[in-house]
C-alpha cells in the first residue's frame, strides 16, 4: 500500500464487512477521535466556536474564497448557496443527473422558490455549453430569470477538465451569471488532476466541500463564497434549522481529516483502479467505468436479487437497486483485502 495509508490499527474496528456502498460510511479513526476529544469549543450560532471559526478560515484560505459557513450536510451546503445567489422565481441551469437537482429533495424549489432547469450531461460529466447557453431565458416576464449554473466535480467519479471550469466561467461572465460548484468530492477532483484544489475552486463564486465523504470526517460541510453571500446563507442556515452550538467537535474532525486524509485519496482512486481491472472480462459483471474513486458494474437486473443475497453471504455491502447499474465506491475503511474480498465474490457470482 502507498505510504499515505492508514495503518488498520488507527481504524474502527468495523463490523467485518467491505462497504462499498459510498464513501459516507468512513468511520473516524483513532487519532481523529482523539483531535474530537480535544477540540475546544464554544457557541457557533453566537460566533464563538473557534475550531468552527478556524476551519472556515483554513478551507476559506485554501480555497481562495472571502469568508466560509460550516454547516451540517452538503444537501444543505448547496440548498443554502442556491437560495443566496437566487431570489424567488428566479432560475438555476444544473445537470439532469446531477445531485443538487436529482438527490436534494427538491429543496430548492421547495424552500427557495427556485425554478430549475436541467440540462443533460455529456458522457465526461460536463454540462455542453452551447447547451447551457441555449437554457438562458430571455429578459421577459413570461419566464424565469436565468442566474446560476451549478456544476459537480466529481461527477460519478470524473473530474471535471480544467480546460472545461475556464470556459464555463467566461461563459458565465459574459451571460451575467454566477457559478456554484457542488463540489462534494473536489478534493479528489484535485488529487485526480495533480493541482492543488484552489486552482479548481477559483473558477467558481460559491463552493460547497463535503468534508463526510472521501475525507472521512464524520459529519460535516462547508459552503465557500464572498463574505456578502456568506452572510447570507448564515440567516438561511439558521431558517432551515441549521444553526449548531459547540460543534467545534465536528469541525475537529473536519480538520483532522484535511491535515492527514487528503493526499490518501489517491489509495482510493488506487483501490478502485484495481478493483476494476479485477473484475475486468467477466461474463455477467460488467465494468461500464472507473473513476477516481468509483466503479460501475453492470449486472443483469434479473439477477440482482441474487447478487444481494450472494453479496450479503461473503459480508460485502452493495448498493443495489433496480437498475443494472451499481456504483462502488471505494474510501478509507476499505483495503487491499477488501478489494480482494470483493472481486472474488463478484467473479463467484459471475461463474454460478
Amino acid at each position: 500500500m502507498p505510504a499515505t495509508s492508514i495503518a488498520s490499527a488507527d481504524r474502527d474496528a468495523g463490523d467485518g464487512w467491505v462497504d462499498l456502498r459510498s464513501d459516507t460510511v468512513t468511520r473516524p479513526t483513532a487519532p481523529m477521535r482523539e483531535a474530537i476529544a480535544r477540540a475546544a469549543v464554544g457557541d457557533d450560532v453566537y460566533g464563538e466556536d473557534p475550531t468552527v471559526n478556524a476551519l472556515q478560515a483554513r478551507l476559506a484560505d485554501e480555497l481562495g474564497f472571502d469568508a466560509a459557513l460550516f454547516v451540517p450536510t452538503g444537501t444543505q451546503s448547496n440548498l443554502l448557496a442556491l437560495i443566496a445567489h437566487c431570489a424567488r422565481g428566479d432560475e438555476y441551469l444544473v445537470g439532469m443527473d446531477a445531485h443538487t437537482y436529482k438527490y436534494e429533495g427538491g429543496g430548492a424549489a421547495v424552500l427557495g422558490s427556485i425554478q430549475p432547469q436541467p440540462i443533460v450531461h455529456a458522457a465526461d460529466g460536463t454540462l455542453p455549453l452551447d447547451a447551457v447557453e441555449r437554457a438562458i431565458k430571455p429578459i421577459d416576464p413570461h419566464f424565469a430569470r436565468t442566474r446560476l449554473l451549478c456544476l459537480e466535480n466529481t461527477w460519478h467519479g470524473r473530474p471535471l477538465p480544467l480546460d472545461y471550469l475556464a470556459a464555463a466561467r467566461a461563459l458565465c461572465d459574459r451571460r451575467g451569471l454566477a457559478l456554484h460548484l457542488d463540489g462534494a468530492r473536489v478534493f479528489n477532483a484535485a488529487v485526480a488532476c495533480g493541482v492543488p484544489v484552489r486552482e479548481i475552486a477559483r473558477h467558481f463564486d460559491s463552493v460547497s466541500v463535503c468534508l463526510s465523504k472521501g475525507l472521512g470526517a464524520p459529519v460535516g460541510s462547508v459552503l465557500l463564497g464572498s463574505a456578502a453571500l456568506i452572510e447570507s446563507a448564515r440567516r438561511w442556515r439558521k431558517v432551515c434549522g441549521g444553526g449548531m452550538r459547540q460543534a467545534g467537535l465536528l469541525a475537529a474532525g473536519a480538520l483532522h481529516a484535511l491535515d492527514h486524509h487528503v493526499a490518501r485519496l489517491a489509495d482510493d482512486h488506487a483501490h478502485a483502479a484495481a478493483l476494476a481491472a479485477g473484475l475486468a472480462g467477466l461474463d455477467g459483471v460488467r465494468v461500464a467505468s472507473q473513476h477516481t474513486n468509483m466503479v460501475f458494474i453492470e449486472v443483469d437486473p434479473a439477477r440482482l436479487d441474487a447478487l444481494r443475497a450472494h453479496a450479503d453471504a461473503a459480508r460485502v455491502r452493495l448498493s443495489i437497486g433496480y437498475t443494472p447499474s451499481i456504483r462502488l465506491v471505494t474510501h478509507l475503511d476499505v483495503d487491499d483485502d477488501g478489494i480482494a474480498r470483493t472481486v472474488a465474490m463478484l467473479r463467484a457470482f459471475a461463474a454460478g
